[in-house]
């Protein structure tokens, strides 16, 4: 097999994992308003969360390999730090005139939610032009270590995303060494299988055992003083929970095809999914939506409705609408960057 044609399979194995995660994605936003009240819901919400963001992070990663210096890697850059500020701005807004939605920080220094990932990304990628010369294996202990040593500050995480940023670097540094042709050589359909059924045992297995779980050990956003973790060996709780997430992220692989579908095509658009789907769970919340919503039937037509909200704004009709606020053009500040240059010359 051609190294071109491993490389195309890879992406799109990728981009069909993409898509799937962010159907979690706002599946697991769409329900916590639920979770208090239907207990099969807190247990799709533990499982989804078990692996649904190291593994968008270590795609991430993988994606992050060929845009990462250069040019296109300052462009990245860029783009991001101009979505950061656009949907920061918007949500914000939209929190305090539309939503009013309390305990929420309203700083550009405090990331809104969902958008911790855009900042997080863009220390990912300098974190790792940090590391360039450094082997491998150096990169990875780093990463492990430092996710385990931020929780031992005595700050929010929330801020600057420092928590998030360190928790998930581990997964985006795999994701950026991933190797698709070996993976592919050990994820024959037998241990596809395999794989797959463990994570139906882990969703059983969170359902009957993990409901003492705290979920900010899931989000990975709290300090081990915000968990309550006061003790010294805390750290030792985030690698449990670190041998969990990579557990859970391996099985999930297991349900990920490798032929281009329609999916395939769904998953080169998720940013505006990822993006714009807090509007529609805001707007859910707000509506009253939710407290129409009491049996499993009624929580499976949210499910429903969710992966179908998710298809239609990976659809090509909204990027054709909303390219200029989702993807904004940069170019622009590249070229006053570069006057900015000649003129210091």
């Amino acid at each position: 097999m051609g190294e071109n044609s491993l490389e195309a399979r890879g992406e799109t194995f990728f981009l069909n994992l993409r898509f799937m995660l962010i159907v979690t994605v706002f599946v697991g936003n769409a329900i916590e308003p639920l979770l208090g009240s239907m207990s099969g819901l807190h247990n799709l919400y533990l499982w989804i969360f078990s692996f649904h963001m190291p593994l968008f992070v270590l795609v991430t990663g993988y994606f992050a390999r060929k845009s990462l210096s250069g040019s296109a890697g300052r462009k990245v850059l860029l783009q991001i730090g101009l979505q950061y500020l656009i949907f920061q701005s918007l949500y914000s807004a939209l929190d305090i005139s539309l939503f009013r939605v309390n305990n929420i920080h309203h700083s550009f220094f405090a990331p809104y939610l969902l958008l911790w990932f855009l900042a997080s990304h863009a220390c990912w990628r300098l974190l790792m032009l940090g590391m360039g010369r450094w082997s491998k294996t150096a990169q990875i202990l780093f990463a492990i270590t430092a996710g385990v040593a931020v929780g031992y500050l005595q700050v929010d995480g929330v801020w600057f995303s420092i928590s998030r940023t360190f928790v998930y670097l581990p997964f985006f540094v795999i994701g950026y060494h991933f190797s698709f042709g070996a993976f592919a050589k050990l994820y024959q359909q037998h241990v596809r299988i395999a794989a797959a059924a463990a994570s139906v045992l882990l969703f059983l297995l969170l359902g009957t055992l993990g409901s003492d779980l705290p979920l900010g050990w899931l989000y990975g956003s709290m300090t081990y003083m915000q968990l309550g973790a006061q003790e010294w060996y805390a750290g030792l709780y985030r690698l449990t929970m670190y041998g969990l997430q990579f557990a859970a992220s391996l099985a999930f692989l297991g349900w990920v095809p490798y032929r281009v579908s329609r999916m395939t095509d769904w998953g080169r658009r998720t940013l505006y999914v990822f993006l714009l789907h807090g509007l529609i769970v805001r707007l859910a919340a707000v509506s009253g939506l939710y407290a129409y919503i009491s049996s499993p039937a009624e929580a499976g037509v949210l499910l429903l409705g969710a992966v179908f909200v998710t298809v239609l704004l990976a659809g090509p009709g909204v990027k054709r609408l909303l390219h200029p606020v989702v993807e904004p053009s940069v170019a622009w500040m590249i070229t006053l960057q570069r006057a900015a240059l000649r003129r210091t010359l």
